[in-house]
């Protein structure tokens, strides 16, 4: 019996560091990181809750850095204190939810930064997609409920000066990196607020990446770069998500760098780097339905400011009268993007759209208007394999009777679709424009074999 006893002593110390171990496991299994995910949430919202509450309201949160370093030294306390057992990738995970709840946008913050997806698409709390390559991919993320994802949305539009409630539920809106935010919420949503953000690419795309990408080629934007430069009033047309503010962006930069700009947006997206610029933004009435500034009102003051160059991220409405007056006032090479499904169509959108600003204008002179102003239009579409691809290039020759000319420079030839991709290339039809005396004049010299004149199986 003693020798037993003494069998027991001896196990003591071993039987309690085997009683620490199963009540550690039990602790770290039925712990919130690992347990469901109503733990997970309650956890995560608590130390949220706590780090907020003690958080000094005086911390600048612009210095990204610093309240990154102090939210981690107090997120490391807590866990400390309330005895939370997390792995080490848990606790990353957690910690980082936690700072994108702070500082950043939540559940979309971990898509705003990778490389190659270009737009995020939130349909209430629950269903959100991505868009990358091309193609849409439904993603497992999602917000907690209507109010997370509206505390999100009001974090987006509050610094920019803009308001989004029941009297005004819709907001057009860019985040800090330029990527272009539309919101729309009850009772225009009926599926919950919902949240489209289109990201641009943190390096701006060059000639290289389109001709690279089968957008373009390398004879074409040899072409379009030489229009620039001659001072060609150019149009943008496609439809939505094609491409056409990517290929502005491009084309804005053969502007020589000794030239004034002027840039008109709605919501500022063109990236230009040239130094004389300035960048104009509209701006939505205030709550008492006061201080509205629209792409009209700047198209009209841009041409006290003794502009070189106009450049109108998008004419959308009765601002296109006024755009056209510019290009047709000593104001030659401006530049402008639409929506439109053709080059054709362009031209009756351009009227349509002249016809919006309320002027009761004959339909032949704003014909003649559009002809006058209006030297290429080149336009770009989406394809369906997800690219992006200039389809037409075309010159407005002018007017016969009641209908504006026009003739491709150049036309995309679909060859074929191999694996799902469409095969095809944008070739010169052989025809050279009415305005190269133009390009001449402003002493670039195209070779003939650009428009495929002198050259065989092109």
């Amino acid at each position: 019996m003693s020798l037993l006893k003494r069998i027991e002593k001896s196990q003591v110390p071993e039987l309690n560091q085997q009683v620490s171990k199963l009540q550690e496991l039990r602790v770290k299994r039925s712990s919130p990181g690992t347990g469901s995910r109503e733990q997970y949430a309650d956890l995560k919202n608590r130390i949220q809750q706590k780090l907020i509450a003690e958080l000094d309201p005086s911390m600048d949160v612009s210095q990204t850095a610093e309240m990154r370093s102090t939210i981690q030294e107090m997120f490391e306390t807590m866990l400390q204190e309330e005895q939370i057992v997390l792995t080490r990738n848990e606790r990353r995970k957690l910690f980082e939810q936690i700072v994108a709840e702070i500082l950043g946008y939540g559940p979309l913050e971990q898509y705003l930064s990778v490389e190659g997806i270009t737009e995020i698409m939130v349909n209430g709390p629950k269903n959100i997609y991505i868009e990358r390559g091309g193609k849409v991919h439904r993603v497992n993320t999602r917000f907690e409920n209507d109010e997370h994802l509206m505390r999100i949305i009001e974090r987006i539009v509050a610094p920019l000066g803009r308001r989004i409630d029941e009297g005004s539920p819709m907001v057009n809106a860019r985040m800090p990196d330029g990527s272009r935010v539309n919101a729309v919420i009850p009772p225009i949503s009926l599926v919950g607020p919902t949240l489209t953000v289109r990201i641009f690419s943190k390096i701006p795309l060059t000639v290289d990446n389109l001709i690279e990408f089968g957008t373009v080629t390398g004879e074409a934007m040899e072409f379009l770069k030489a229009c620039v430069f001659a001072r060609i009033n150019v149009l943008i047309s496609g439809g939505t998500g094609s491409g056409k503010t990517t290929t502005l962006n491009i084309l804005s930069g053969y502007i020589p760098d000794d030239e004034r700009i002027i840039t008109i947006e709605l919501a500022a997206e063109l990236q230009l780097r040239q130094e004389h610029v300035v960048t104009l933004e509209a701006r939505p009435p205030n709550l008492e339905g006061k201080g509205e500034v629209t792409i009209r009102d700047l198209v009209v003051n841009s041409l006290r400011m003794r502009p070189d160059r106009i450049v109108v991220g998008e004419v959308r409405s009765g601002e296109a009268l006024d755009m056209l007056q510019a290009m047709n006032t000593g104001h030659e090479g401006s530049m402008t993007t639409l929506h439109s499904n053709s080059p054709r169509d362009t031209m009756s959108r351009l009227e349509t759209m002249v016809l919006m600003a309320g002027m009761d204008l004959p339909h032949r002179a704003i014909r003649e208007q559009i002809a006058s102003a209006i030297d290429l239009v080149v336009h770009q579409d989406r394809m369906r394999d997800g690219t992006r691809k200039i389809t037409s290039v075309s010159e407005v020759q002018g007017m016969e009777g009641d209908v504006i000319t026009m003739s491709e420079i150049f036309r995309f030839e679909q060859t074929g679709i191999e694996n799902g991709k469409v095969i095809g290339r944008l070739r010169p039809t052989g025809l050279r424009p009415k305005f190269m005396y133009k390009i001449q004049e402003s002493g670039i010299m195209l070779p003939p074999t650009i428009f495929g004149i002198g050259t065989r199986g092109r």
